[in-house]
Formats: C-alpha cells, structure tokens, sequence
C-alpha cells in the first residue's frame, strides 16, 4: 500500500515521506478499512514534532487519527457482514504506530464507525478527533436543549464541531473568532452571536445577548488566556470544558472568589482518555447528527497522498480554517 510515514521527530518537509509499506492484515477484533480520505489534526502534528518533549512512541508512524472508507477485511470475531460498510474511523493512531494515511488501516471493530449513505467521506474523515473532543465537552454535563453555550475559537475544527453538534441538540450558541473569514465559517455553522475577540468585549456583549444569565457552558480553546472572560461570561454553576494550550508551559490561575461564588466548574477533556461509555455516546450521537445532515463542516483544502508535506505545512501555518485533508482513492 502506499502511505505517508515518518522515522524522526521534526518538520514536515524534512521528516515526512510517501512509500509502499507492506499492506496490514486485521487481528482478533480488528477490521481492515481501504481508506479513502484521511483527517489532519492538531495532535498529529504535535506527535510529528515532539510538542512539549514528547517523545515519539514508535520507530516509525504512519500519521493521522481521522479518516473515513470502507471495510475490506475483518479478523476473528468480527462478522463478516462488516465487508463492504461504510465507517468513519477515530483514534486510529492511538497506541499504535499506523494511521490513516495510507490506502489501509487496521483498527479495533468499535473504532470504525458506520457512516450514514448520505454522508460524504470527506465529512466522515473530518468528524473523529475533532467531533469526540467536542462532543465531551458540550455533553458531559447533560442535555443541552434551551441551554446557551459559548465556543472561544468557533472557526477551529473543535470550536466548529461544537457549534454544529450543540445547535442540532438545541442549544443558543455564541462563538468567538478573530478574523471575518472565520466569523462566516462560525456563522455558517449555525452560531446565534459571533463575536470578533480582538474588536469586541465579549463578556459584556454574551450578557447583554442573554439577558444579563449568561451562559451555562463554554468550550474553550486556551482557557489559560481566556479564564477572565469565562468567569465574567457564566452563569450560575456553569461549566467551562477545556481541551487545548497555546503553550505546554500553560499555567491556569483562577479567580477564586468569583468561581466559588458562582459555582463554577472546569472540565478537562483529553480525547485519548475518554471514558468508554463516553466514547460509545459520542459516536452514536455524533453519527446520529451527520447522517441528519446537521454536521457539514468547512473543508479548508484536500490534498493528494503525495502532497503530504504541503497538507502538514498548511495544517501548522494557522492559516487553514476548517478541516484539512488527505484524499487516499477514489470511493
């Protein structure tokens, strides 16, 4: 198969290259999906380049959580009526060395997802990381039907997906953004209020749109950095889920008076350690809202296997807005 993999830590170009590997076959309750498109995420890039010191976990790795295809082979214990179905797949590369990009991928059977017919590949491989993360943070404390909630980064492939699945479940949702072509992906996902962060006082202007309540929760990209505006923003016992630093050097002070007083809480949500009946919810609900079509992220840019570097490179820039992708094959 051909596939994009890596032997050292460093930059993209000078790290990343596209081979044939031996194609893998499934284990004991593992299916085998010919990929046909692959989703980048922030993670890969940290694992490629050894963010905070992290080490690499294997001599080599074909990158990438995310993607989407369609199952081609199945090991023991998985029934053969798993051939030819349509999934999505999450933590591909988790504890293992190969990822999804590359024409196959072996993962474990509850890890490939079944895709609704009317959903895209392109969609299928941009939900994963990005989805489940925001999943957890908007839904690990209720039902979010007549809630308000606050995204600070809504362009942003969680801060999106979090628009997307909170406004399915009924919730008013405010975003942040810091620039116009980033508050049209924000409001194009459904957003109430959008805010420019740079041009706006958000705090007052979410009090202002709610009343003076405020809002019940806030998925937050660098809570370390926006920790006043949360406190300012939430109403009585909300709760912030944060996911993401700017830095790994990050430290979190917290107003405590003010915290206290309100009954806040802070949730951290790692992806890779959610709790399994988390994950089992996510996927169900996460699939249950693209099959919808409710879940119709932006694409920023889809690139060939062999321009792997050039995706990376836009992935690190900062300057994508929305999902950056892989195409392996034609579906």
């Amino acid at each position: 198969m051909r596939a994009a993999f890596y032997d050292e830590q460093g930059a993209a170009r000078e790290v990343l290259g596209v081979s044939d590997l031996p194609d893998p076959q499934p284990g004991a309750g593992e299916v085998r999906v010919r990929v046909v498109a692959s989703g980048i995420n922030p993670s890969d890039i940290k694992t490629r380049t050894g963010f905070g010191g992290k080490a690499k976990p294997f001599a080599r790795i074909v990158p990438h959580q995310d993607g989407a295809g369609v199952i081609d082979a199945v090991g023991p214990g998985v029934p053969d009526t798993r051939i030819g179905e349509r999934v999505w797949i999450y933590m591909a590369q988790w504890g293992r060395a190969f990822g999804t990009a590359a024409e196959f991928v072996v993962v474990p059977s509850a890890q490939a997802v079944r895709l609704a017919d009317n959903v895209s590949f392109e969609i299928g491989a941009s939900l994963g990381v990005p989805a489940m993360t925001a999943h957890r943070c908007l839904f690990a404390d209720g039902d979010l039907r007549g809630k308000r909630v606050l995204v600070q980064g809504g362009a942003g492939a969680v801060g999106n997906a979090a628009i997307l699945l909170a406004k399915w479940a009924g919730a008013w949702v405010a975003a942040t953004v810091s620039r116009d072509e980033q508050a049209e992906v924000a409001r194009a996902a459904g957003a109430d209020l959008v805010l420019n962060r740079h041009e706006e006082d958000v705090s007052h202007a979410i009090r202002s749109a709610t009343g003076g309540h405020g809002v019940d929760r806030i998925v937050d990209v660098d809570i370390a950095a926006n920790i006043n505006v949360a406190v300012a923003c939430l109403a009585r016992d909300g709760v912030v889920s944060v996911y993401s630093t700017e830095t790994p050097e990050a430290k979190l002070i917290i107003p405590f008076f003010p915290a206290l007083l309100g009954g806040f809480s802070f949730r951290f949500v790692y992806v890779y350690t959610m709790p399994e009946a988390a994950m089992r919810q996510a996927t169900q609900e996460i699939s249950a809202c693209a099959a919808s079509g409710a879940y119709v992220p932006r694409i920023a840019k889809t690139y060939a296997l062999d321009a792997v570097v050039d995706a990376h490179e836009f992935q690190e820039s900062g300057k994508a807005v929305g999902k950056v992708l892989v195409r392996l094959q034609n579906a």
